[in-house]
């Protein structure tokens, strides 16, 4: 049904502003028939700070869906392919504990347990080639591949302020949004809580429908003017800082990862992401745990003994504060947050922009046919995206309380049964018979699928009795079947996937060429 002609005015810029501008202006825009005004209004004074570099596979479609061409990615953004996470250190401290969480599902997954004979630890390998294709740092498709397809399941790294600029230029050229630099000073209520106009420093009264909170963790509407309480999370997830630095590749050839690598420290973890220009890293954890002084002592130490790293005691380091948890609502009156106004965990999988994904898809699919309708359009919004912020809390919390580190009160904090929501000890204790199935999860579709879960319980050594059920003797014959063609799929893969750097490399060429004969 064609929706009203309504006026929707995003405040702030950046990744989620921008994301969340051509999300909605590609279905209901004006210039895409849809007869909704969108107008983005952000400080010309504030600087863009990243929400995160990471994206899922769901980006894909999100980005296809806009109409960006994927070669702008690479042309435009610093990007590179991401293909899963590895994670070091998290089930024990030595060194040789590793394990890979994957973007693609294992094979044969609708049909039976490819792990049945296989040791936990080698879980990832045995069900899918991308564990050892992350290996060799290749990438998920080869260059005649169409745009964002690919042989392997696949996301981005990214700059994320580069990638807030593109996603401008491609909303205001392409999809009609329109685009207003002003510091906004006063928000003007209307009738029934509801927001009726930005007033700006320059005098501006900018009016709109709807009014969507993308000004980040200041949350400007939705948390300094309407009030919407914050629910923190602290006390499952513990977290509260980050250090964060850029470092440059040793050689202008290095590999480019294809992974986020993430590694556990005795009171946090550090992040590694590869870009084809640098490397971002950063390092996670609780204050109530360890100082400021001790954690960046910490991270130097860690990057001191990287190979090709040098001076690390001069490296300039940026420190990030964070409450982790998320809005008690998310949509109330005429106003949405979305963001880091919405809420943030931890950058644990890299959930940021995803959410950011999720909630602008949200709002285009709910966007109401009138104001007699809002109400409806924000209680749907608010139930799933607090399902969706719950999920990410358990799944999250799922990498803390599986570890076995002894090290520090920070791991075995972790594992104490008050910091465990209820519903996550209940699928611990039928996990160890079961593999996770949907029907352990209250959302119809969570952001985590019961394929991530698997990989990571395996990765972490999490007893599993289901490998050995009788069921997986029967289906013997067709578990050696599936395990021979993930063999065979990952010979033909080394043999005709480039380096994830070769293929980055062949798709800014191409797009500098194609730039030129236009």
């Amino acid at each position: 049904m064609q929706q009203a002609p309504l006026s929707i005015l995003i405040l702030g810029g950046g990744a989620a502003g921008w994301l969340t501008a051509a999300i909605l202006a590609a279905e209901h825009g004006r210039a895409q028939g849809g007869g909704c005004e969108i107008t983005l209004v952000e400080s010309p004074n504030v600087p863009t700070v990243g929400v995160g570099e990471g994206t899922w596979p769901s980006m894909r479609e999100t980005l296809r869906r806009i109409g960006l061409p994927e070669k702008r990615l690479f042309t435009e953004c610093d990007a590179s392919f991401k293909q899963g996470s590895l994670f070091s250190c998290w089930h024990t401290a030595d060194q040789e504990s590793r394990y890979y969480h994957p973007f693609s599902l294992p094979h044969g997954y609708f049909e039976c347990d490819l792990a049945s004979s296989t040791s936990s630890l080698e879980y990832a390998y045995a069900v899918t080639p991308q564990a050892a294709i992350c290996d060799a740092s290749l990438a998920p498709k080869q260059l005649a591949t169409p745009d964002y397809a690919g042989v392997l399941n696949y996301g981005y790294h990214f700059d994320a302020a580069k990638f807030g600029e593109c996603l401008r230029d491609h909303s205001v050229s392409q999809l009609g949004v329109r685009h207003l630099r002003a510091d906004v000073e006063q928000v003007e209520d209307g009738v029934d809580g509801h927001i009726s106009a930005l007033l700006t420093r320059d005098g501006q009264r900018l009016q709109a429908d709807i009014f969507v909170d993308c000004s980040g963790s200041a949350g400007l509407i939705i948390g300094k003017h309407l009030g919407v309480s914050w629910v923190d999370q602290s006390h499952v997830l513990f977290n509260d800082r980050a250090l964060a630095v850029q470092l440059p590749y040793e050689t202008p050839d290095a590999p480019v990862a294809s992974v986020t690598r993430s590694t556990a420290r005795s009171s946090g973890w550090i992040w590694d992401i590869g870009l084809p220009t640098r490397r971002g890293m950063g390092y996670v954890y609780a204050s109530d745990f360890i100082d400021d002084e001790a954690a960046e002592a910490d991270f130097r130490h860690y990057l001191a003994e990287m190979e090709g790293v040098r001076n690390a005691q001069d490296l300039s380091i940026r420190q990030l504060r964070f409450v982790p948890g998320h809005r008690s609502v998310f949509w109330k009156g005429n106003c949405v947050a979305v963001g880091m106004a919405a809420g943030f965990i931890e950058p644990l999988e890299a959930s940021a922009l995803a959410l950011i994904e999720q909630s602008a898809g949200l709002i285009r699919d709910l966007l109401p046919a009138g104001n007699q309708h809002m109400d409806l359009s924000a209680k749907r919004f608010n139930r799933q995206m607090l399902s969706h912020w719950e999920n990410i809390v358990e799944f999250l919390k799922l990498h803390y309380v599986l570890s076995e580190r002894n090290d520090s009160e920070y791991w075995l904090a972790h594992r104490e049964a008050v910091s465990i929501p209820e519903s996550l000890q209940e699928n611990l204790l039928l996990w160890q018979h079961r593999s996770p199935a949907r029907q352990d999860f209250p959302q119809a579709q969570p952001l985590f699928p019961p394929a991530s879960y698997r990989y990571v319980l395996n990765g972490m050594g999490h007893p599993c009795d289901f490998v050995r059920a009788p069921r997986a003797d029967r289906q013997s014959g067709r578990i050696r079947t599936l395990q021979m063609e993930v063999q065979q799929q990952l010979e033909k893969f080394r043999q005709g996937l480039p380096g994830n750097r070769q293929l980055i490399e062949q798709l800014i060429a191409r797009g500098q060429s194609a730039g030129r004969v236009q």
